[in-house]
């Protein structure tokens, strides 16, 4: 019979990669603190939020990270066109979640092994905005088979932080 494992006594290993999340303009409290989680779950570096209102106390946020705002390295920016900047310079490649005539689906998005990442995601209603698809590097939709072109922030997230974890630094 199998047992359930706590938080204590799985067998995972801590590991962080060097991958950033770039949110422009998230903005639920729940989205955010289910980023949190995510992301400390994927071994993310840090979470840049831009454009976003965040609230750190929100009983919301707090609620869904479950304590993950306190492991989880994160920041503020104001201008997310100088964050991308910045991020390019550092020689991060930029990749947004987003499907536009031009993305390319998330199994066949290129990456070089153990190259650095920031993967930007988009505001619950709008996506990742206009300015920032003209400045990142790529851009990668998860294909989908039925008949809405969208699904969740966190739970796109979610496959797409799995899927380029396991292309660049696990197999």
């Amino acid at each position: 019979m199998a047992i359930q494992h706590t938080h204590k006594t799985s067998s995972f290993l801590s590991k962080k990669f060097p991958i950033m999340l770039v949110c422009d303009g998230v903005e639920s409290p729940s989205n955010i603190g289910s980023l949190f989680r995510i992301c400390d779950a994927f071994g993310v570096s840090e979470i840049i939020f831009c454009n976003s209102d965040l609230n750190i106390k929100s009983p919301r946020l707090q609620k869904t990270a479950r304590s993950t705002q306190n492991r989880v390295a994160y920041s503020n920016s104001s201008d997310i066109i100088e964050t991308i900047v910045e991020l390019n310079k550092n020689d991060f490649t930029t990749v947004a979640l987003e499907i536009t005539d031009s993305s390319i689906s998330l199994e066949k998005l290129f990456l070089e092994k153990d190259q650095k990442i920031a993967l930007i995601i988009g505001n619950e209603q709008q996506g990742v905005s206009e300015k920032v698809l003209q400045l990142v590097e790529k851009t990668t939709h998860i294909e989908m088979y039925g008949e809405n072109s969208s699904m969740n922030v966190v739970q796109a997230t979610s496959i797409a932080l799995h899927s380029i974890i396991n292309k660049l630094y696990i197999y």
